[in-house]
């Protein structure tokens, strides 16, 4: 998926250093970016809790060398993947502020912070390090990415390298964020393991969240241009995110690392199941067909 040439970027929309904003009602606890650095551990039996700090200090992030002062245009975005994160928060912006209101939801709409880190982060959820991946915290509102990350799931998971994969990620951890608004994280025990397990559900809703914004990101406009955020995706570029939420499946990953897979130490769900439901929020485009808590298997 590319972003037309024309629409403007606000590279304030991203930060590279500095506080998170917090929001009123956060919900879910401070446990949701720790809780990804101990799901991975259980998953591959790799010890990764060295990553996590016990302390919760204020938001922060170690400096970084990303600069995005001069993204400016869609044509930066499809040039630089930097400039191509800032033009994915504004077109997230958009598509869930629209949503959330036409669908007749009941939520308002709150920006999250989405901020670029290199190496380590301090955030209301603990501290961490490049290693854990992209993730969402509750604690402070805030998407925290590593844009190495996307190098990674190409070559360590056998993710695709399209661009739309790229933005599958941050929309998969906006879906947490549009969680946190609805109380996901205050009504369900996100903790809960297993294929059927809350935590699996929570992680399903947001890929099918993530499917959502892509059905409707090639028909929601840059309020300062008119002109759509992205161009409609081909069939080449949908199937490179479904690849990726495949490759990233809890199956795929235990048996890349352990040989076998236990369905009842998953967190994130099965290849099948997280391709499935991206699919199902990209072809129908509706919230209320993402209600993972409500359908007896997922």
């Amino acid at each position: 998926m590319s972003f037309n040439d024309n629409i403007h970027l606000d590279p304030s929309r991203v930060s590279t250093s500095g506080a998170g904003r917090k929001i009123a009602g956060a919900g879910g606890g401070s446990i949701l970016g720790v809780l990804l650095i101990l799901g991975f551990s259980y998953l591959t039996g790799i010890d990764l809790t060295s990553l996590i700090s016990s302390q919760a200090p204020s938001s922060s992030s170690s400096s970084s060398s990303v600069d995005v002062s001069t993204c400016q245009t869609g044509a930066d975005a499809n040039e630089r993947v930097e400039c191509r994160m800032v033009a994915t928060a504004q077109s997230l912006d958009e598509v869930w502020k629209t949503q959330l209101a036409d669908q007749h939801t009941g939520v308002s709409y709150e920006l999250p912070d989405f901020q670029i880190f290199t190496n380590s982060v301090s955030t209301a959820c603990g501290s961490a390090t490049s290693a854990v991946g992209p993730f969402y915290c509750p604690g402070d509102s805030t998407v925290y990415l590593d844009l190495g990350f996307f190098d990674e799931m190409v070559t360590q998971y056998g993710a695709s390298d399209s661009v739309l994969a790229q933005e599958y990620v941050v929309a998969h951890e906006w879906g947490h964020h549009i969680q946190n608004l609805q109380g996901v994280f205050r009504t369900y025990n996100t903790r809960e393991t297993g294929s059927q397990g809350a935590g699996v559900r929570s992680e399903l809703q947001a890929d099918c969240y993530a499917g959502v914004w892509m059905h409707w990101a090639s028909s929601t406009p840059d309020p300062s241009t008119g002109t759509p955020y992205l161009q409609t995706p081909t069939s080449d570029q949908i199937m490179g995110a479904l690849q990726t939420a495949e490759a990233i499946g809890d199956d795929r990953l235990q048996t890349k690392y352990q040989g076998t897979t236990n369905s009842e130490s998953w967190t994130h769900g099965s290849a099948q199941q997280r391709a499935t439901w991206l699919q199902t929020g990209l072809d129908s485009g509706s919230i209320a067909t993402c209600n993972t808590w409500d359908v007896p298997r997922v």
